[in-house]
């Protein structure tokens, strides 16, 4: 009878130590607000640029340019947060109606151009890349 008791114990003790090692220590810190605020301003100016795509005469224009609309809109979410932010200000400055977004779509196939030459993707088959 002592015996199985004191196989259980030690397959216990073993199971116990084995599982103890794969803890793992959680760490908690404050956010602060300006972080917050950061945070959502980015995502926003990343859902302006992703809603302007989402447009007619903008979809018509980057396939002109030779752009599919779903490479335009993997580069958007590749963004960093200063690049949405920038394309989002140029979005907001342009007029009402006019041909406005054809600055912006400009400016989007001269970043994803700039991007293709750094070697950072490959949109645009022209582009050498330098970085071999």
């Amino acid at each position: 009878m002592i015996r199985p008791l004191k196989k259980l114990l030690v397959h216990t003790m073993i199971s116990t130590f084995v599982f103890a090692t794969f803890t793992q220590s959680a760490q908690a810190s404050m956010v602060s607000t300006e972080q917050v605020v950061t945070a959502a301003a980015a995502e926003q100016n990343r859902a302006k640029v992703a809603a302007t795509f989402e447009r007619a005469d903008v979809q018509a224009e980057l396939q002109k340019m030779g752009i599919s609309t779903d490479d335009a809109r993997a580069r958007v979410a590749a963004m960093s947060d200063a690049e949405a932010a920038s394309l989002a200000h140029k979005i907001d400055s342009l007029p009402a109606g006019g041909d406005g977004i054809v600055g912006a779509i400009v400016f989007l196939f001269v970043l994803l151009l700039v991007t293709d030459i750094l070697g950072l993707t490959k949109v645009f088959p022209f582009t050498k890349s330098m970085h071999r």
